[in-house]
């Protein structure tokens, strides 16, 4: 439970954060933790795959 009240915390931290700066700065951001989310997703797939 704390840390689903942690996890809200700081979303609302980024969220009002994301409201003061320029729309092209939050949008690479936001691309930039899209590429390395699905880098991680996919080295993550590899790893689980050549284990089984």
């Amino acid at each position: 439970m704390i840390a689903l009240v942690a996890a809200l915390l700081l979303l609302g931290v980024v969220l009002g954060a994301v409201a003061q700066i320029p729309l092209s700065a939050s949008a690479a951001a936001a691309t930039v933790i899209g590429i390395w989310l699905l880098v991680f997703a996919v080295r993550e797939r590899r790893a689980r795959r050549r284990t089984h």
